[in-house]
């Protein structure tokens, strides 16, 4: 049965369904009561829907409340058993698993080192390794927790560089800056086994993740717009213009600051990945005679930086500074092409960073900027620490699940296409060109 809209029947019931467990989600408890004006559904939509989700363990009884006048309303909750998800972050030096249930208490954690080869940087990430890595780490946080595999309602990987969807091998991974050109992420992890086929892998951009993350559940949350910007190794961003739909990964690292400047890690010439990521910016205090301890991963190379620099070492501030400037002339362009209410800082680096330089940032981006938008805006850090990125990449198979009012995703059925069915554009355009 198809509504008058275009839309049949069952597509307004999963539509229903997809409105309560978000606003039981994000704001609940709630009564049913409360869930009517809530979600602009009637009594009986909401009794029905409600019903629905009981019966199938998705929604359970949390309490009640005092009514005016009348008996208490029993409050509703998503129940955090009902399923669970996993986030995977391929991080700069290392890949961390997390196992969260419906309501993201992590159940288990692994975290797998990726070794670094200080003459190619871009070994860390070996595909063989990563994958491995992954493989393993779901096996061992399911085992930890004693999770069955068919409970995952699916596994969200955040990774480097740009993620293309749709193909016939599903999510093909383009990291150019980690010597990955088409790497077929989705189909190598699905060849591992480590999972039935029912459950889904969602593959996305690290800097997508964490902004998801961000604005569902951190200093994002209520915002209109935003642009969260991920500095750790390298450098990127995400630009969200809806509080619930899925932000855009910008490859914002890899844009041009300065014109024949320093080589990045894809192989151009002065991006700001070359100014302002921790790689980057570990290797230009060296270069301008600082001494970052001898062998040391990056984050403790930073953190050497960060304490010189407080000790008003002249050559670790100047470093700080100009890396402040050139972030700042960044964040200005992201300021004078979206024009967001928020944008927030968060990656390893950034946060460790802190906020005495995000200071400097706004200074130097409100400088650049025009100055309406900029006026507009607010810059700060995100508050839900490095691991954003893992939290955000659990979240894509829970937006799937609430996509699908609370079920697992169908393989959709084609509309025949046969010639009386398609529109009438699309007959006389092919007439028009056989011609």
């Amino acid at each position: 049965m198809r509504a008058t809209s275009g839309r049949t029947v069952r597509d307004l019931r999963r539509e229903n369904r997809t409105t309560v467990l978000r606003r039981l989600y994000f704001d609940g408890p709630m009564s049913r009561f409360a869930l009517g004006p809530a979600t602009g559904l009637s009594s009986g939509s909401v009794s029905n829907v409600v019903a629905e989700l009981a019966a199938e363990g998705l929604v359970e009884e949390a309490g009640s409340v005092d009514s005016a006048g009348g008996r208490p309303r029993t409050l509703l909750r998503i129940s955090p058993g009902s399923g669970c998800m996993i986030g995977v972050d391929v991080g700069e030096t290392r890949v961390r698993i997390e196992l969260f249930d419906l309501t993201l208490t992590e159940l288990a954690r692994t975290e797998r080192p990726l070794a670094v080869d200080a003459a190619e940087p871009p070994a860390r990430y070996e595909v063989g390794v990563v994958v491995g890595h992954i493989r393993d780490g779901i096996a061992e946080v399911l085992d930890t927790a004693g999770v069955a595999p068919e409970r995952l309602l699916g596994v969200g990987v955040g990774v480097p560089g740009i993620v293309a969807h749709g193909g016939p091998e599903g999510a093909v991974v383009h990291g150019q800056t980690i010597g990955w050109d088409a790497v077929p992420l989705e189909r190598l992890l699905r060849e591992t086994g480590a999972l039935p086929a029912t459950v889904p892998y969602r593959i996305d951009n690290g800097a997508r993740t964490m902004g998801q993350a961000e604005l569902w559940f951190g200093a994002g949350r209520g915002a209109r717009s935003a642009v969260f910007v991920l500095v750790g190794s390298g450098v990127g961003a995400c630009v969200a213009t809806d509080p619930m739909g899925p932000g855009r990964a910008l490859e914002w690292g890899h844009l041009t600051v300065r014109v024949r400047g320093r080589r990045c890690r894809c192989g151009a010439l002065g991006c700001l990945e070359a100014y302002a990521g921790a790689e980057a910016l570990v290797a230009r205090w060296r270069e301008a005679g600082g001494n970052p301890p001898a062998g040391a991963d990056e984050e403790t190379a930073l953190a050497a930086l960060r304490t010189a620099a407080d000790a008003l070492d002249t050559t670790a501030v100047a470093v700080l500074e100009e890396t402040a400037e050139y972030l700042g002339a960044g964040v200005s362009d992201l300021i004078n092409l979206f024009q967001p209410e928020r944008i927030l800082v968060g990656g390893w680096a950034g946060l460790q960073l802190g906020d005495a330089f995000l200071d400097q940032v706004r200074a130097h981006a409100r400088a650049y900027a025009l100055h309406h938008p900029a006026a507009r805006v607010t810059i700060g850090l995100g508050t839900l620490g490095p691991e954003a990125v893992t939290i955000g990449a659990a979240i894509l198979p829970l937006a799937d699940f609430f996509a699908h009012g609370g079920r697992r995703a169908e393989p959709e059925t084609p509309e025949s296409e046969a010639p009386g069915t398609q529109p009438a554009w699309r007959t006389t355009l092919r007439e028009r060109t056989a011609h």
